[in-house]
């Protein structure tokens, strides 16, 4: 089969995987003349918080599989066409699109071939080749298979900027039924293994830039070994199983504290070819995704709690964003006075952020705040009138009705 036929097949085949994420390395360049690449803040195939679009490779190294998950278009007992690129073909499809300027970086994961060491092995040797013997400093974020020994997962921490291993889904008891070959607690070992390494390199990066900082010492200290230093992220799929959004916000908010995730990602379970009776023979709503993200957002920067951003039958609103329908639940939090409400009170009020509360705490430090000062944070900031008094400014009924009244629900696209 020719490479350009590989391709069309294995990078289709990744594109459910939406663990891609280039945020959070170290910042590296080629200008030295002796190395490819550069790295900087991103996610694959979107826009980087300065606005900035970043692509990276993102391909299977195989879909053949000996797993039979029902809910992957990979599984073994799936009819679909399987391809397999060697080790060689992938690192010369990286370069070359490099080149081209076409990405920056390489996605990497893999069917599960022979066994886990051996698929992890191929992984790492394509991480190795390209950092060693290309001098290749792109982004490079490696999919850590299941089960892979914890020397493989040591070795590929050293060429990849990021590792994840998917979690798959909200419950064990779901994964069990749906993916009887993956292990729900031994997933989590393995992030608990990379979370610790992470903890220990980091120090240990630490320890290096005290010594660096006295006097001559910057000469004769040695770096301290890489390991990952943008982090692990994971992915759920949602709507393959009969978990709730609490349970799957309360997973995420267990994996953010205790393993140190750098993102949690998620999926709508989109309906595949020749699938089990098992799965739903409906598409999760996408929206569904999206509000998943919104409520993420909240739990990892706004000082919200799983169990309070989802209504009592345990999903999130579709009508209205997360943070809204917690204000439009919670009237008695409301208005709250921009001169004097504290920062974490602040933080919950519809159409502010971060950014735009900060702008405020260090305004409201010289002068009273008027309506003109949130109308400046942007068009976002309008939605916080009825949630806020300024000097000039009371929330009027009428903009509360309005902004209550439910968004028209989204065309819905298909995923393939």
């Amino acid at each position: 089969m020719e490479v350009q036929d590989k391709l069309a097949i294995l990078a289709d085949a990744a594109k459910y995987d939406a663990s891609c994420a280039s945020s959070g390395t170290e910042k590296r360049n080629s200008r030295d003349g002796k190395s490819l690449g550069s790295t900087s803040n991103g996610i694959c195939h979107a826009y980087t918080p300065d606005g900035r679009c970043v692509s990276l490779l993102k391909v299977l190294l195989t879909n053949w599989c000996v797993y039979d998950c029902l809910y992957c278009i990979n599984r073994k007992s799936s009819d679909v066409k399987r391809a397999r690129f060697s080790i060689d073909e992938v690192v010369q499809l990286t370069l070359s699109f490099y080149r081209r300027n076409v990405i920056e970086g390489l996605f990497l994961s893999s069917g599960i071939i022979r066994t886990p060491d051996y698929t992890m092995e191929q992984v790492i040797e394509v991480a190795r080749r390209l950092r060693e013997d290309e001098h290749f400093k792109g982004y490079i974020h490696l999919k850590t298979i299941p089960d892979a020994s914890p020397e493989l997962v040591e070795r590929a921490g050293r060429y990849a900027d990021r590792l994840s291993i998917n979690v798959e889904l909200p419950s064990a008891q779901s994964l069990q039924q749906l993916a009887p070959e993956k292990d729900a607690a031994g997933i989590e070992r393995t992030m608990s293994r990379i979370h610790l390494r992470l903890q220990a390199a980091r120090e240990a990066k630490r320890e290096a830039q005290a010594v660096r900082a006295l006097p001559g010492a910057a000469a004769r200290t040695a770096p301290p070994p890489r390991f990952a230093p943008a982090g692990q992220s994971t992915q759920l799929i949602v709507g393959a199983d009969a978990s709730d959004d609490r349970t799957v916000l309360q997973l995420s908010s267990r994996l953010y504290t205790g393993q140190g995730l750098r993102r949690v990602y998620y999926s709508a379970y989109s309906p595949i070819p020749h699938a089990s009776r098992a799965l739903p023979a409906q598409a999760a709503p996408l929206l569904r995704e999206h509000r998943l993200y919104q409520a993420d957002w909240l739990l990892r920067f706004y000082g919200f709690r799983a169990d309070e951003i989802v209504t009592d039958a345990g999903f999130l609103s579709l009508q209205h964003d997360p943070k809204l329908a917690w204000a439009l639940a919670h009237p008695a939090q409301f208005p709250l006075d921009v001169d004097h409400a504290p920062r974490e009170q602040l933080l919950r009020v519809p159409g502010l952020g971060v950014g735009s509360v900060d702008k405020l705490l260090a305004a409201r430090q010289h002068r009273r705040l008027r309506r003109a000062d949130l109308l400046s944070l942007g068009p976002l900031a309008r939605k916080a009138l009825p949630f806020v008094v300024a000097v000039d400014h009371r929330p009027r009924p009428a903009d509360l009705q309005a902004l209550a009244r439910p968004a028209a629900a989204p065309q819905q696209a298909a995923l393939f």
